[in-house]
């Protein structure tokens, strides 16, 4: 402690007694021996040269720190109090290097930044190697054209359900962002829809070619709603009384609730459940039994958070409508999405999946498809204005 006290002391005496040029000198030469050999500096060597090359940094030229900074955004070490002055530079040749490299710069920094700096240092920091739904939210709410599109691009960015909503919305008229986010893996399919119905022909054909083989869901989205409507209306009815005989039962033991789904998740009482579902969230029974068919958990945890379940109770439907067993990370994983997912969201959802329910019709399959097809224009212009 002595020995840095000693450094710093005369580290001032020499920034007073020296012209610009000489202190920039003496900062690169700094700079330069610490980029030699940072691997092998302990923690407390590492703030000295935070201390000493703070110092120098606030007494120099633009071009000078535009320099350090390149210097010391690819070091896994760097100092970290001057890498974060660095970052906050309202001169963008400064921060640029550092907002895009150095893995010093923490999540509220980044976001601090995105929230107030230049679209060019949203750019900068579009163009991280990661980058979180926290920051990729504000950079999809205050970027500009060129900012979303390069976060977009970012295949190392997660987006959140509301910065997809946005990124959908703002792919509206934009061919290049559409087709950008039409190819990401990441996009939850009911959003996909909007974009395919809201895309020019062009770029809906583009999503549909490069992606046949490994995004098969893009045309499962289309097969899927012209599927619903193979039931035959004589099927239907006798569903339909079946249904209304279930839900009155339920409603007889008292209103379907967390410990009812629970319950009957449990003793994997499938029709129960679908009635249940159905009553609490106010659809067709169609489309619960649709979910459960599909084995997909993403459609069950939207539907569980409409009908206000708790996570075991979700968990424990899950495991009911899942053909195969859950395994630790799959569990993990909805886990996840069950709590980024909020009842407003799952709420709009719900009432676009009420635009897909069965009507019942005993016309040729050919016909059949294409008011499938309708169906699902119909339901992506309905996702788009829940979202809007």
């Amino acid at each position: 402690m002595i020995a840095h006290i000693t450094v710093i002391s005369e580290l001032e005496h020499a920034i007073a007694n020296s012209s610009p040029q000489q202190r920039a000198a003496m900062l690169m030469q700094i700079a330069d021996l610490f980029v030699g050999n940072s691997p092998r500096y302990t923690d407390q060597e590492i703030d000295l040269f935070d201390d000493i090359i703070t110092r120098l940094a606030t007494e120099i030229e633009i071009s000078v720190r535009a320099q350090l900074a390149q210097r010391l955004a690819p070091i896994a070490k760097a100092p970290i109090n001057i890498m974060r002055i660095l970052a906050s530079d309202d001169e963008i040749k400064v921060a640029y290097p550092v907002l895009v490299q150095s893995d010093r710069i923490d999540e509220t920094l980044l976001v601090q930044c995105a929230r107030s700096k230049s679209q060019d240092h949203l750019l900068a920091i579009s163009q991280r190697k990661t980058l979180s739904e926290v920051v990729t939210d504000v950079l999809v709410e205050r970027g500009n054209k060129q900012v979303v599109l390069s976060a977009a691009k970012n295949r190392g960015a997660r987006f959140s359900e509301a910065g997809f909503c946005r990124l959908v919305k703002r792919s509206d008229g934009d061919d290049t962002l559409a087709a950008c986010v039409g190819s990401r893996s990441d996009i939850p399919q009911p959003l996909l829809l909007v974009l395919l119905e809201t895309a020019s022909e062009l770029v809906r054909t583009k999503l549909i070619a490069e992606n046949r083989h490994n995004r098969p869901d893009i045309n499962d989205a289309v097969a899927l709603a012209t599927r619903e409507f193979r039931d035959t209306a004589s099927v239907r009815s006798a569903d339909h009384v079946d249904t209304q005989n279930m839900i009155r039962s339920l409603k007889d033991s008292g209103q379907p609730g967390d410990d009812t789904i629970r319950k009957l998740s449990v003793d994997k009482k499938s029709e129960e459940i679908a009635a249940a579902l159905a009553h609490m969230c106010d659809v067709s029974i169609d489309v619960i039994r649709q979910a459960i068919l599909q084995d997909k958990p993403e459609t069950i945890l939207v539907l569980a958070k409409a009908a206000k379940l708790s996570w075991p109770t979700t968990k424990a439907l899950l495991a009911s409508c899942r053909q195969g067993r859950l395994s630790s990370v799959e569990i993990e994983q909805c886990l996840a999405s069950f709590e980024r997912l909020n009842f407003a969201t799952a709420q709009k959802i719900v009432e676009f999946y009420k635009i897909r329910r069965v009507t019942g019709s005993t016309r040729p399959a050919s016909a059949r498809a294409e008011d499938g097809l309708a169906t699902v224009d119909s339901t992506a212009r309905a996702i788009k204005a829940a979202i809007s």
